[in-house]
């Protein structure tokens, strides 16, 4: 702690202001090594205008001018003038010997100051710059901060700095020696390429299995949104279509249909209407059904058909193959085969529309109130016209019927069905493809020995830029290390030198094997370096 009695010079003129200081002082501080007084006024100002001169007035007409400027075109006395005017004949700092200075009444303030430094000049400048206090406070504080500080600063940022300086050493080692250790021969790096094929087509294989796996998983778990958006689209489909259907139903055409079916009779039951209508909501929702699985599907294949092309290992098959090993086409026959087995579903699915539901005929059910209101209303007469008249009875009575199957089928059953199709056929091919592309290797072997000498020149020279980078960083924080090093050795702090990077082999082996993997940003040594 530095503590600092400023405005000193107020002291020199007054004896019991002076005492009191020294009182409070004597009483107040044990140690007053580090209790300095000083005049900021003086002090300051006066290193100020040692550099002026006599054609500036001594900083009138520079530093002061601000202050010298009157109302009324009169010119004002800046406070330094005052004090120094003050310190010159009263403050007896000055010697009489040294100095000998006249403060004339005729003269005005700003005068005499002009008048005095051009008579002493530079050594009064420099004694009231002694006198004031600041250069014995300013080489205190110096000599703390460099003697004292500096080294304890410097010991704590060694310590911060060590453990990331570990990390970074052996982050750029091993950085380096992975670099280092690649061939640098063309003829070695397409040997070294052909030795890895089998792998890679292998590392392929597993990738695209298992990107399916994931797909048709997320499918399975409803976490595929597009899928859940195109299947939402499917139940609104069903659930307009049978609106639409009952809306539409016609019952004399039913009839019709009913007579034809028997042209020895002139009459038709309500059964037999039913029949036709059961039959005919059935197959309509059929092709209704059938229709948006078929979309649903398309949508689906070509998803995942895009998934497919803007994967890393799509593009390393053709990397090392030169085409996909027919994925594409793999794919495309398999969305033919889930939908026609979808299409097969939705058939066996609306053909169970045809049997009433088993609660239809149910004692105690509307549905069965319902039947019988209608069959009350249509045995009035024996032509179509009672069944025409009770055309609304019995589309409410087929609404009655359909609507739980229709609601089944598309909240429950059918969504099924297809989550069990895609994994019963798509799995298997994904196992199956796997095998295929390692199949691949005596084509992709004959390909690859076509490309790889432009590759191994790109990659040898790819490995050259970067093993230069590395270097590059390694020799920033050596000289960054070295020079904050050189700092602690000046200071004898021996025991918390940074450590530097070697890139002899040795040290590479011995530092890399006790490597914990970190890996840190680069972008420290730049900022090393700039400490």
């Amino acid at each position: 702690m530095f503590y600092v009695f400023n405005r000193i010079d107020e002291t020199w003129y007054n004896t019991q202001l002076r005492q009191r200081l020294d009182d409070l002082i004597n009483s107040q501080f044990r140690d007053t090594s580090r209790v300095y007084k000083t005049s900021g006024l003086l002090g300051f100002y006066g290193s100020q205008i040692k550099q002026t001169n006599q054609q500036d007035r001594f900083g009138l007409d520079s530093i002061f001018v601000d202050s010298v400027k009157g109302v009324h075109g009169t010119e004002e006395t800046p406070q330094f003038v005052y004090a120094f005017n003050n310190y010159c004949v009263s403050s007896g700092k000055l010697s009489s010997t040294n100095f000998r200075i006249s403060l004339n009444g005729f003269e005005s303030p700003n005068a005499n100051y002009v008048r005095i430094l051009s008579e002493q000049s530079t050594p009064l400048i420099n004694q009231l710059i002694q006198d004031s206090g600041i250069e014995e406070f300013r080489s205190a504080i110096t000599s703390y901060l460099t003697e004292e500080k500096r080294p304890q600063l410097f010991k704590s940022l060694a310590n911060d700095l060590e453990d990331i300086c570990i990390k970074l050493k052996k982050h750029y080692q091993l950085a380096y020696r992975n670099l280092d250790s690649q061939p640098r021969e063309i003829e070695t790096m397409k040997q070294h390429e052909l030795q890895r094929l089998n792998q890679q087509l292998q590392q392929v294989g597993r990738d695209f299995s298992q990107h399916i796996i994931e797909e048709v998983n997320l499918v399975i778990n409803n976490s595929c949104d597009g899928f859940e958006t195109d299947f939402k689209q499917l139940q609104s489909r069903m659930i307009r279509r049978l609106d639409e259907l009952l809306d539409t139903f016609s019952v004399a055409d039913a009839y019709r249909r009913a007579t034809l079916s028997h042209p020895r009779n002139a009459t038709a039951p309500l059964l037999a209407i039913l029949v036709e209508a059961f039959y005919y909501l059935a197959n309509q929702l059929e092709d209704i059904l059938v229709e948006s699985s078929e979309q649903v599907i398309a949508n689906l294949f070509q998803r995942l058909m895009e998934k497919v092309r803007k994967s890393e290992y799509y593009r390393q098959l053709y990397r090392l193959l030169g085409n996909d090993a027919g994925i594409e086409s793999k794919l495309k026959a398999l969305e033919k085969a889930v939908s026609q087995s979808l299409i097969d579903a939705g058939s066996v699915e609306c053909d169970r529309y045809v049997r009433e539901s088993h609660l239809f005929y149910d004692e105690g059910t509307f549905s069965i109130y319902q039947f019988r209101q209608t069959l009350l209303q249509t045995s009035q007469s024996y032509d179509s016209e009672s069944m025409v008249e009770a055309e609304p009875a019995i589309r409410q009575l087929l609404k009655l019927d359909f609507e739980p199957k229709v609601s089944q089928t598309i909240r429950k059953t059918f969504r099924q069905t297809i989550n069990q199709i895609l994994k019963t056929q798509l799995l298997p091919m994904t196992e199956s493809q796997a095998e295929e592309i390692l199949q691949q290797y005596p084509q992709a072997r004959v390909y690859l020995e076509q490309t790889l000498e432009q590759e191994a020149e790109e990659k040898i020279a790819n490995n050259r830029r970067l093993l230069n980078a590395v270097e590059q960083k390694i020799e920033a924080y050596n000289l960054a290390v070295t020079n904050i090093n050189s700092c602690l050795q000046s200071m004898q702090l021996y025991n918390h030198l940074l450590p530097t990077i070697s890139t002899t082999q040795s040290e590479l082996v011995e530092n890399i094997s006790t490597s914990n993997g970190v890996l840190i940003s680069d972008g420290l040594s730049g900022s090393m370096t700039q400490i």
